[in-house]
């Protein structure tokens, strides 16, 4: 939440956790250096190739936003675990992301599901505000430690389920950071005139990443790329029972 960087996006290789590094081996690593190479081996060559989404990713220390566990593991071309069996999507997918949305210096940003805050830091670099929501207490509050740590004031973390979630306010962008077997129906409710949804959904494990588009008379969608993410709380498929 791996293939080469060659083949096609389709689905997330969640960490398969092998030995740790010591400590020792871990403090050598230089993440500059780690940072510039995801960039360039793993990012650009997903045809991720926007320079504002380029220098967001290249200048954001996404070590922080990793469990110190799994520290050395941050720039790897991996889904890494965050706890409260979720997952950090791989720098490739958040990139796809990212660039399918491009939010702008002037616009506000809702995100459905924080997580360990990575992807909350970058929307806030690119846009007016982030106003980003996440089920699980304890993620929200680091997330929000993290992203105040780090300086970036116009990003707000709000423990909230999105399936229930009764907000009142529009935004320019929607940006949902896991996967939905049916996107519902309210999601929409929060997009300005104009917005855009960005949002995974289908049956894993081939899902389709798509942006929606609000227009004044219509909802216009754009196909982006395959993937497989672990889904929302409560947006699996229902069971299907056969005899």
């Amino acid at each position: 939440m791996n293939l080469a960087a060659s083949q096609p996006p389709h689905s997330q290789d969640k960490l398969e956790l092998p030995p740790l590094f010591s400590q020792s081996i871990a403090m050598t690593i230089n993440y500059a250096k780690a940072r510039e190479n995801m960039v360039e081996q793993q990012v650009r060559p997903w045809e991720v190739l926007d320079p504002r989404v380029l220098t967001v990713i290249g200048n954001t220390p996404r070590e922080l936003f990793v469990d110190a566990a799994h520290r050395e593991l941050a720039y790897a071309d991996l889904s890494l675990p965050i706890g409260h069996d979720q997952f950090m999507m791989k720098p490739v997918i958040e990139g796809r992301t990212l660039q399918g949305i491009l939010p702008q210096a002037h616009e506000r940003v809702l995100e459905i599901g924080t997580g360990s805050g990575y992807l909350t830091a970058c929307l806030a670099q690119l846009a007016r505000s982030v106003h980003s929501l996440e089920i699980h207490p304890a993620l929200a509050e680091a997330a929000q430690a993290r992203l105040a740590a780090q300086g970036h004031g116009n990003a707000t973390v709000e423990v909230a389920d999105a399936l229930d979630w009764q907000g009142s306010e529009r935004f320019d962008v929607v940006c949902v950071t896991g996967a939905v077997a049916e996107v519902p129906a309210h999601f929409f409710n929060w997009l300005a005139p104009t917005g855009r949804l960005f949002v995974i959904h289908g049956q894993s494990p081939v899902m389709q990443a798509e942006i929606f588009t609000g227009t004044v008379n219509q909802t216009q969608r754009q196909s982006l790329f395959e993937t497989d993410l672990p889904y929302l709380s409560g947006a699996a498929p229902v069971p299907r029972f056969t005899l």
